[in-house]
């Protein structure tokens, strides 16, 4: 019996929500929300401005409670525990608007993101640079999302795309079982999404991953499923194919027919 558990926990999604809710007064953000990732598996979320895609994140990650529905991840319901406790337990994310510390270099930022993930975190006694059993993690971080060329560089004199790099390269330095990436595009220039897009086809390998994102030609290069939300309610879950050719997907994006076969057709 012992054995099956543990293959079952195997093969169940890394990742479930179940009918999650999130209400400001008459207006629910979130309604009824449920999906589910695999291990390896790149889930995005699509929808229009204001369709609860943040707002889901945020209840997945614990930054926001939720009135009801649930949240389990590794095989475990995690709920009621906070942001910092899903953390620890493997579950990262990034944000729409770049967090990263603006007086200290690129390595700096992924040794405080590697310490914040440990125990006793904050116990500042050692000094950063020192921390010897941190550097590999954050090394690993840096080459694994093209910045180890940008190692000792001041954030302050790299580029908005790579600071999205460095966001991502925090979460990675943390060690997680999962990410929770919020437009990780936001903002780039084409190029730097291109080099993004490669860096997300190479972490898909290793992590399951749920992304927003508004390119759509990125989506559909990236994704295994997709949930497309409105008004805060899962309107279609499923391959990119039959997202991209579903009428009612199309209506509510374009009003018309040219749907997502235009570059960056859908925001």
């Amino acid at each position: 019996m012992k054995t099956a558990s543990v293959a079952n926990s195997r093969t169940a999604p890394i990742l479930q929500v179940r009918n999650l809710v999130k209400s400001y007064g008459a207006l629910r953000v979130t309604n009824d929300v449920s999906l589910s990732v695999e291990h390896l598996e790149l889930h995005a979320i699509i929808g229009p401005n204001g369709a609860g895609k943040t707002s889901l994140i945020n209840q997945i990650s614990g930054e926001l409670a939720s009135q009801s529905g649930s949240v389990a991840f590794d095989g475990v319901d995690v709920t009621a525990l906070n942001v910092h406790e899903r953390a620890k337990r493997g579950l990262m994310r990034s944000y729409q608007i770049t967090s990263v510390f603006e007086h200290f270099s690129v390595i700096e930022n992924v040794m405080l993101a590697a310490l914040g993930s440990r125990s006793h975190a904050f116990s500042f006694w050692k000094p950063l640079m020192k921390r010897n059993e941190l550097m590999p993690h954050a090394l690993e971080a840096l080459n694994s999302t093209g910045l180890d060329g940008r190692a000792d560089s001041p954030v302050t004199s790299i580029s908005y795309g790579e600071r999205r790099q460095l966001e991502v390269a925090m979460a990675l330095a943390s060690q997680p079982k999962f990410l929770l990436l919020d437009e990780p595009m936001a903002g780039m220039s084409p190029q730097e999404c291109t080099t993004v897009v490669a860096l997300l086809k190479q972490l898909k390998q290793r992590y399951g991953i749920l992304l927003i994102e508004h390119d759509m030609d990125a989506v559909f290069a990236l994704a295994d499923r997709i949930t497309v939300m409105v008004d805060g309610k899962v309107l279609l879950t499923g391959a990119p194919e039959e997202v991209r050719n579903h009428p009612e997907v199309r209506s509510v994006y374009l009003g018309n027919e040219e749907g997502l076969s235009t570059p960056g057709g859908m925001h």
